[in-house]
């Protein structure tokens, strides 16, 4: 257990408050796993944990949360939330819903009890009490954990109108914790899927680096798809996956696969990596798009697909200059990969963004084959040479595909400066 968690847990007890942990880290506990994050909760208000501890900040304006920063670790501490009812002024300020039922504001204190039927899933509303090492399940959180059961708490229909990123979260605990989720929790997903519509796309973003780079990518997409909720994430791809076998579902999966076996070795991974990957294949549609029916040239024409395709994607999920750039230059490189005459395939070596290109190519390679795959086995061979080995390499490409031979370079005489 975190010892900063036991400190936030300790000083609202010592206060007079309740305090316990809740959620994720209760079930992975449970589950033999190693919790990653302790989320704790509390009757004390916002404004009173801000004044019990100097490393506080609030966040949040659907629901008020305190962040207690510990240098890298942040405990996360919410107010017991409360039902909705608008029985007077006050409470009808605090929450407030879409015409959709989604919750746009929910600042509603309550009990513990109340708070247990407002979390989302049966195996999330565990409530560990620091008072007395307690566990308090009032939703049927351990029989879940034995059925091996995703189950929402009240009508499914409602918790999902409330906030559609629950049929994610749904999607995710099943993927992660190697459970089902039940019918009555699963039957409205694909009915409601398009209220993914409604989430800002900055917020998608988080969650799909929850759902794909958590090392279980592979099974987490199968279930999206299932439930028809990679449509609305993925707009410009899913068309494309439509048939069972095709080289861009394989691309995808084998993306996948890779992801998650790094992941699960210790490696390190990028989303720029599988944003340009769930990318391609519309790239390249759109690129043939514009040069048939505009009459464009291939690098005109891929370099308006390229924007084109961003463009598109980052409406549904708005995805970080950081991780943008790159996924331009991954896409870039490819049509520089296969020119590697003179100083060429030297100088790609030493781009920044030549791994992350090559390990592009070779996968394309793979489900490919043909020239693509020659290409990668190339700059393999070439990466793995010596420098004569190198130079034989490029003299043997050069009279294989007929280049001009090289001109040797004149010393131009530097003009002699004047009296």
């Amino acid at each position: 257990m975190s010892e900063n968690a036991l400190k936030v847990l300790y000083r609202l007890h010592n206060s007079g408050y309740q305090a316990y942990l809740v959620g994720g880290c209760v079930r992975d506990a449970l589950l033999g796993k190693e919790p990653k994050d302790f989320d704790v909760t509390t009757d004390a208000t916002p404004e009173q944990i801000k004044g019990l501890f100097r490393n506080c900040r609030l966040i949040g304006r659907r629901f008020r949360l305190a962040h207690i920063v510990f240098g890298r670790e942040v405990i996360e501490v919410a107010t017991f939330r409360g039902h909705h009812e608008n029985n007077d002024e006050g409470e009808t300020k605090v929450s407030k819903q879409s015409d959709h039922g989604q919750l746009l504001r929910d600042n509603v204190f309550g009990s513990i009890e109340e708070d247990a039927q407002r979390r989302d899933f049966t195996i999330n509303a565990m409530y560990y009490n620091i008072a007395d090492y307690s566990i308090s399940d009032f939703a049927g959180g351990m029989q879940a954990i034995k059925n091996k059961e995703i189950t929402l708490i009240g009508d499914p229909e409602t918790r999902y109108r409330e906030d559609p990123v629950r049929m994610l979260r749904a999607v995710r605990f099943a993927a992660k914790l190697d459970m089902h989720i039940s019918p009555q929790s699963g039957e409205p997903i694909k009915r409601l899927a398009p209220l993914m519509a409604n989430i800002p796309p900055a917020r998608l973003f988080e969650e799909i680096l929850k759902l794909l780079l958590s090392g279980q990518g592979l099974a987490t997409y199968k279930l999206l798809s299932e439930f028809h909720l990679f449509e609305p994430l993925f707009p410009q791809l899913a068309p494309l996956l439509l048939q069972p076998g095709s080289r861009e579902n394989q691309f995808v999966e084998q993306v996948l696969t890779n992801t998650d076996n790094r992941i699960n070795t210790g490696q390190r991974v990028t989303p720029a990596f599988i944003f340009a990957a769930f990318m391609w294949y519309p790239l390249e549609e759109r690129c043939q798009q514009l040069m048939v029916e505009g009459g464009l040239n291939h690098f005109d024409a891929f370099n308006l697909a390229l924007n084109d395709v961003m463009h598109r994607q980052i409406q549904r999920i708005m995805i970080p200059k950081r991780f943008s750039t790159p996924i331009r230059e991954i896409w870039q490189l490819q049509n520089r990969l296969p020119k590697r005459y003179g100083r060429r395939a030297y100088q790609m070596l030493e781009h920044p963004k030549f791994r992350a290109a090559y390990d592009f190519l070779l996968l394309r390679g793979q489900i490919e084959g043909g020239d693509l795959l020659e290409l990668a086995e190339w700059w393999t061979d070439f990466q793995e040479a010596d420098e004569e080995q190198r130079k034989t390499m490029l003299e043997v490409l050069r009279e294989k595909e007929g280049a001009p031979a090289r001109r040797p370079r004149r010393n131009r005489k530097k003009p002699k400066p004047k009296v």
